[in-house]
């Protein structure tokens, strides 16, 4: 098998993790995992805790182009870690296989989902990354506006009022002169 990313380098079997294999590129540094195998996996993991914040840092690239399936020549869907971080992770549909660029294992892990992988590929998770990166984006717009100290208050504000027994009547007052 070739490289999807390189297209020319041959992959080798490659180690994750302990008890986690894949084919890695030793030219891109990208891993082609087989989610059944990764299932398998992530089954023997201890439990990790639900991640608070999504706050990592960890450095990981990202390929821009669409990429065939090493096995199946089919192209591979890219699907959105989150809606703060630009990486897609690649599948094959057909073949239940993921491509992970070199570093987004290492962002898995420091976003707290390696033994959540195969959520990202649901509709249900797209669909929050793209409610996030549009909540991202409509608070950078204000922030622009209003700056970002008078952001930082309005968010105290709506936290407040979020669960406030009479929050339609705050809301109502606050929005009349």
């Amino acid at each position: 098998m070739h490289c999807p990313a390189c297209r020319t380098t041959r992959l080798q079997p490659a180690k994750l993790e302990d008890g986690l294999l894949g084919h890695g590129c030793p030219q891109c540094s990208g891993t082609l995992v087989s989610l059944l195998h990764y299932r398998d996996w992530a089954e023997r993991q201890p439990a990790q805790e639900t991640p608070t914040a999504l706050a990592a840092e960890a450095e990981a690239g990202e390929t821009s182009h669409a990429l065939s399936c090493p096995k199946c020549a089919k192209l591979m869907g890219k699907f959105q870690i989150s809606g703060t971080r630009a990486n897609r992770l690649d599948l094959c549909g057909t073949c239940d296989e993921a491509w992970l660029d070199s570093g987004e294992w290492q962002l898995l892990k420091a976003l707290e989902l390696s033994q959540r992988m195969p959520a990202i590929f649901t509709d249900a998770w797209q669909r929050q990354v793209r409610q996030q990166a549009s909540e991202e984006a409509r608070r950078e717009r204000f922030s622009r506006i209003a700056g970002e100290e008078a952001i930082a208050r309005a968010d105290e504000i709506r936290a407040w009022l979020k669960d406030h027994p009479q929050r339609r009547e705050l809301l109502f007052y606050i929005g009349h002169d």
